[in-house]
């Protein structure tokens, strides 16, 4: 990152260096976003092995992770799983226009090949990485072949979740809607070189934790809440009861949560709902369309519960911090 900023820098006028913190906000969002998905597919992969080790007949733990776009976000992210992941090169497969820009990552294990509708039915997680201009002909391709439990996680701007859950008829959707605020620290984000570099360094952590952020990027409550909705969601279509379901997604955030902070069925669903849910009933499903813009239950117990923000904050940087495997690139 810091090669390229120098090189930026080289070619300015005196009277245009004003504009270097559109590089500085351009490597934050690069950053988040990967650490982010990061964030997201540990939780998934924790989840899914709690679930594999109890008695679920049919369900495996490794998780299938397709990424449709190698652009320059879409090899990023591939770069941060590869790297701070859990995940096989075996279990991650790339959709792109132009297959030989990935040679170097075949190498690895990771199956590359256009045909986005082959990536969407194999898939767990399918993150979206191409341009707005390519997603109605993209999501043309994908909707035939999307089962209902692919948790979908777009990278792509200027189109809307509501929008996009549309295109798709598909509601288990993630997008993550950076803002950006005033702030003094937004050169916190050209303090490294590399970006696999950047998601070991603690200050860096600290400044992405999606609660907590700093660098003049926030992202807020709506994202966090639809992350633990898509856990919920995971243990429904296992077809787990609501007890099991609590307990499972508990457990993953249970070694950095206060005894005494706890997710329950009043936490994700309306009372009189959860009045009537029978500890042997699966959840409802959740549309993440509508945890994403609408106020749900969630959103307002994540909003009164700082024990859970610091809960879920804490769970965050350790698990970022602990995915650190080797700084070098492929």
């Amino acid at each position: 990152m810091m090669e390229v900023l120098c090189d930026f820098e080289a070619g300015l006028a005196e009277n245009e260096r004003g504009l270097v913190y559109l590089h500085a906000r351009s490597a934050g969002l690069t950053l988040c976003g990967c650490a982010h998905a990061v964030f997201l597919c540990k939780l998934i992969q924790s989840l899914r092995s709690r679930i594999a080790n109890g008695d679920c007949p049919g369900e495996h733990s490794d998780l299938c992770v397709g990424i449709l776009g190698m652009g320059n976000m879409g090899r990023q992210l591939l770069l941060s799983l590869l790297q701070k992941s859990v995940i096989k090169p075996s279990h991650i497969k790339i959709s792109s226009r132009r297959p030989e820009s990935a040679v170097a990552f075949t190498r690895t294990g990771v199956e590359c090949f256009f045909d986005n509708g082959r990536l969407a039915a194999w898939a767990d997680v399918l993150f979206l990485c191409c341009l707005p201009s390519h997603l109605p002909e993209v999501c043309a391709d994908l909707r035939p072949h999307l089962s209902k439990h692919c948790l979908v996680y777009s990278f792509t701007s200027a189109v809307p979740v509501t929008r996009l859950a549309q295109r798709l008829g598909h509601d288990f959707i993630l997008k993550p809607q950076y803002d950006f605020v005033a702030s003094d620290t937004a050169d916190v984000w050209l303090s490294c070189t590399r970006l696999t570099a950047a998601l070991t360094d603690p200050v860096l952590i600290e400044a992405s934790c999606p609660l907590t952020m700093s660098g003049g990027i926030s992202l807020g409550l709506s994202w966090v809440s639809a992350v633990l909705y898509s856990l919920l969601n995971i243990c429904t279509s296992a077809s787990l009861g609501s007890s099991d379901a609590l307990i499972l997604v508990n457990s993953v955030l249970e070694e950095r949560r206060p005894r005494n902070v706890e997710l329950n069925s009043l936490s994700f669903i309306n009372a009189s709902h959860a009045s009537s849910l029978l500890p042997e009933e699966p959840f409802p499903w959740i549309s993440l369309t509508n945890a994403q813009t609408k106020k749900t239950p969630l959103l307002c117990f994540l909003s009164s519960s700082k024990s859970m923000q610091q809960c879920i904050s804490a769970a965050y940087k350790s698990l970022l911090e602990t995915t650190a495997t080797s700084d070098s690139c492929v």
